[in-house]
């Protein structure tokens, strides 16, 4: 897989230094030790307070430099990608930061981390400095492990034992709240692919239709292979497993993290099925979804769940200084807000017409038996989705079709155009919508469907621009209309066919996505090839026997 970076050995040292020059607090600062050294720390700290230092390999971004300041952590250490920090490293921070209170480390299960944050412990410990540790393993993959993992609830710990630092309580307090808050954080993963590492090839182990539950957050495998299948599935099953390690009655912080590539889209509603499955019942406030402990390029998310009680509610509401931290917020149901009826409009109450409801079903069909076809020309120019969002304007007048006045073409051609604005969203929606708005006023001052049509094709063009050339459904919809004015309907079937063939041998688009492609195509136009199949369509439907 392609990354971007310099060189493989610079990879964090340059990523850090790119952190804090964006940061803008100027209340970060790193220890002068590039590159063995890698230290991020609050700048502003107070050595009176208890420090709170953690960190590992890099690769979890924006973990954990990300979360260094007030409210947070004192210090970040950072080892290479995946590779625990040095003995050294850490025992640097800890002498940074460090004063009369003592220092509190936080350390993720992994063995790499334990024996160097423990051994740095040990060593600051032989100077006099008053250090505790509190280890972390959340991860709830593996049910039988002596010593899980230490994942993404690690973050709950960083956030409580902060705010205590930053409150004034002193290290016993401070270490013993992080190590009960510790003990009641569960997660667990779930990816449809394995990271890659920059500067190192990458063999994807996973199938085209699986993924896997309860891999770790450095790309090791997972607990079990998973079939590709919705998000509610996927959530189901982790939800069933988390919910195992639950205390009835008791309620529950959630964070939602994703592991590296996930779009926001994704993630959103990753969350919203979280929220619709049984755990709900038990979470109060929230944390993301966002990013928050990645696994560099993991396509994956993870769930992490902490027991409240009145000090972590008030640790995880608290403002804190790094704007990598989500803040917690509670559980609110979405709300709905009704829409204002149109001013003076009067709905026309359904009525039925056999050969118009034929005919628009006919349509509709078409069109969405057209939607693989036609996301693959798109994709070919533009962002691959015509096909879809065709068809959703389809099944959206499909599904109203025993609700249309078909008695009255005018007022249903009127209600299809608010149907496509409605439904099918982007340009082709609101294109399509001024279509058939512009013909039903026309057809209702008298006008016959043919030229009806074309009055709604006219204020189309006007407003989006395209013309006869322009490589767009226009194409093929002028000469088919035309044709069906002048001579009927298999003529506008023919017309349409020639207009959309002749797409694929224009030069250059000039209007719609894919003018944006700066080379001959050589396909047909996805709305003039619509277009021309719905014609053709329609024509089959009302042939003479």
């Amino acid at each position: 897989m392609k990354h971007f970076f310099n060189r493989k050995d610079t990879i964090v040292t340059e990523a850090l230094d790119g952190f804090l020059a964006t940061a803008g607090s100027g209340t970060l600062a790193r220890l002068d030790g590039y590159p063995e050294i890698k230290v991020v720390l609050r700048a502003d700290w107070d050595k009176t307070k208890v420090a709170v230092v953690s960190g590992g390999g890099a690769g979890h971004e924006p973990s954990h430099a990300g979360f260094v300041g007030a409210g947070m952590l004192t210090a970040a250490v950072s080892g290479e990608i995946f590779a625990s920090p040095s003995v050294e490293a850490v025992l640097a921070a800890i002498r940074a930061t460090t004063g009369p209170a003592g220092c509190l480390l936080i350390v993720k299960n992994y063995t790499g981390d334990r024996l160097n944050f423990g051994l740095a412990a040990e060593k600051a410990r032989a100077e006099g400095l008053a250090v505790e540790m509190v280890i972390v393993a959340d991860d709830v993959a593996l049910p039988d492990i002596a010593q899980p993992r230490g994942v993404a609830g690690t973050l709950f710990v960083h956030k409580i034992a902060g705010y205590l630092s930053e409150s004034g309580h002193d290290l016993a307090s401070v270490a013993a709240a992080a190590r009960g808050a510790a003990k009641d954080i569960f997660s667990l993963g779930i990816s449809l692919s394995s990271c890659s590492i920059p500067g190192q090839a990458h063999e994807e182990r996973f199938g085209a239709n699986d993924g896997e539950l309860g891999l770790g957050i450095h790309g090791e495998p997972g607990v079990e292979r998973i079939a590709l299948q919705s998000a509610g599935a996927l959530v189901a099953i982790m939800a069933e497993r988390l919910a195992a390690r639950l205390d009835t009655g008791s309620r529950y912080a959630l964070l939602i993290n994703n592991l590296g590539s996930v779009p926001p889209v994704e993630m959103s509603l990753i969350a919203n099925a979280v929220l619709a499955s049984p755990l709900a019942k038990v979470v109060a406030l929230t944390i993301g979804p966002g990013h928050l402990m990645t696994a560099l390029n993991m396509n994956g998310f993870s769930l992490s769940l902490l027991k409240l009680d009145a000090e972590r509610e008030a640790a995880l509401l608290a403002p804190v200084g790094p704007h990598a931290w989500l803040p917690a917020k509670p559980v609110r149901a979405p709300v709905v807000v009704a829409m204002a009826k149109p001013v003076g409009a009067t709905a026309k109450a359904a009525s039925r017409d056999a050969a118009a409801e034929r005919l628009i079903t006919a349509v509709c069909q078409k069109l969405i038996a057209l939607e693989e076809p036609l996301n693959a020309l798109d994709a070919k120019a533009g962002d691959g989705d015509t096909g879809s969002t065709v068809a959703t304007g389809a099944r959206s007048v499909l599904d109203r079709i025993d609700t249309l006045p078909l008695a009255d073409k005018a007022a249903t051609l009127a209600t299809i155009g608010d149907t496509l604005g409605a439904s099918m969203g982007g340009s082709s929606g609101v294109l399509l919508s001024i279509f058939f708005t512009a013909a039903a006023q026309t057809l209702g001052f008298g006008a016959t469907l043919p030229k009806a049509l074309l009055a709604g094709l006219g204020r189309m063009t006007f407003y989006g621009g395209a013309k006869v050339g322009d490589r767009t459904m226009v194409d093929a919809l002028e000469p088919a209309l035309k044709a069906l004015d002048a001579s009927g309907l298999e003529a506008a079937a023919k017309a349409a066919r020639q207009g959309a063939d002749a797409t694929a041998a224009m030069q250059k688009a000039k209007a719609g996505r894919s003018a944006y492609i700066g080379r001959q195509l050589d396909i047909a136009d996805p709305g003039a090839f619509a277009v021309a199949e719905v014609f053709a369509a329609v024509a089959a439907l009302f042939a003479p026997a």
